[in-house]
Order: C-alpha cells, then sequence, then structure tokens
C-alpha cells in the first residue's frame, strides 16, 4: 500500500548515524543520503526517509503520528527498542511487551526519535 515514509529532520546526520543503528537491528542495512541531503533506507521492499522541510522551515514531529516497523520476533523488536535508545532515542509508553487489543496479540515498543518522531516496532505473533 504504502511506496515510502518520510519524516523531517533538523539534522540529517545525526538522523542517519540513529536510523543506520535503529534499522540495523532489524536487518536494514546502512543508509544513505543523496545530493539533495536526504536519507534513505530499502529494506523488505519498503523505504524509510529522512528529510530536512523543503519549505525551509524547522522539522516538527507530527502530533498522533506513529511510524510503525515490522519485526521477525520479539526479540528482534527488543533489540530494535534496545538499539534505538543507545543511539539517542528516547523510550516512550510501556517497556517493550504484549498488549492485546481489538488488533489481537503484539509485542510492541515505541521511541521517539532525536527530532521527536514517534516510531513503534511490532510483530505479530502467529494466532
Amino acid at each position: 500500500m504504502f511506496s515510502h515514509v518520510m519524516v523531517g529532520s533538523n539534522d540529517v546526520e545525526r538522523s542517519r548515524q540513529f536510523y543506520d543503528r535503529l534499522l540495523g537491528s532489524i536487518g536494514g542495512k546502512p543508509g544513505r543520503v543523496d545530493d539533495k541531503g536526504r536519507g534513505a533506507w530499502r529494506h523488505n521492499g519498503s523505504v524509510f526517509m529522512v528529510s530536512p522541510p523543503i519549505d525551509g522551515q524547522p522539522a516538527t514531529n507530527g502530533n498522533g503520528m506513529t511510524i510503525g516497523f515490522t519485526c521477525d520476533s520479539p526479540e528482534q523488536v527488543d533489540a530494535w527498542h534496545q538499539a534505538g535508545v543507545e543511539a539517542g532515542g528516547t523510550a516512550i509508553e510501556d517497556p517493550p511487551g504484549y498488549r492485546e487489543n481489538a488488533f489481537g496479540k503484539l509485542y510492541l515498543a515505541y521511541l521517539r526519535d532525536p527530532d521527536g518522531n514517534k516510531l513503534c516496532a511490532l510483530h505479530r505473533p502467529a494466532q
């Protein structure tokens, strides 16, 4: 359904270092920065991008926005969360773990990146 997701950053190099570690923890390769200063990471057919806003204004995080990353196991979710915190992210909400809701049983972890964007790692166990 989605071709890519892009978030704004006020420091693309800081974001590149953060996302290289965060996405590397779930098997992603290091990102690249293009001639326009945008960082991009490709993994499992998806593209995640970071860019300074093209309107020249400071980047701000989206209120109510969350970007979710699929993980293969609860252990991969935990590794993602640890890598994110060690790379300068902030742990938010409940600690990584199982939650049950209308969408079923999920193993989740939440972080904010250095620019304040809300991120989630999600594993759906076999039902």
